[in-house]
């Protein structure tokens, strides 16, 4: 599936500086992880349409599956 380009970039494993990854802290069978792999499984092109027919100026949305 390819994702349109007026989605700010969002990656929940990404490092920060300030808190540490919450992969490091949380337990293997945390429900946010089961979240993830439920939003990477859903078909979002009803929510991505629009914003492909949208005009790209301004401020970039976050994506939808966020």
């Amino acid at each position: 599936m390819v994702k349109p380009k007026s989605f700010r970039p969002w990656n929940p494993e990404r490092m920060l500086l300030l808190p540490p990854s919450p992969v490091e802290w949380l337990p293997e069978n945390h429900l946010v992880f089961f979240l993830l792999d439920l939003a990477a499984g859903l078909d979002l092109e009803a929510i991505h349409a629009p914003y492909r027919r949208k005009d790209l100026r301004g401020e970039k949305a976050y994506d939808p599956s966020m």
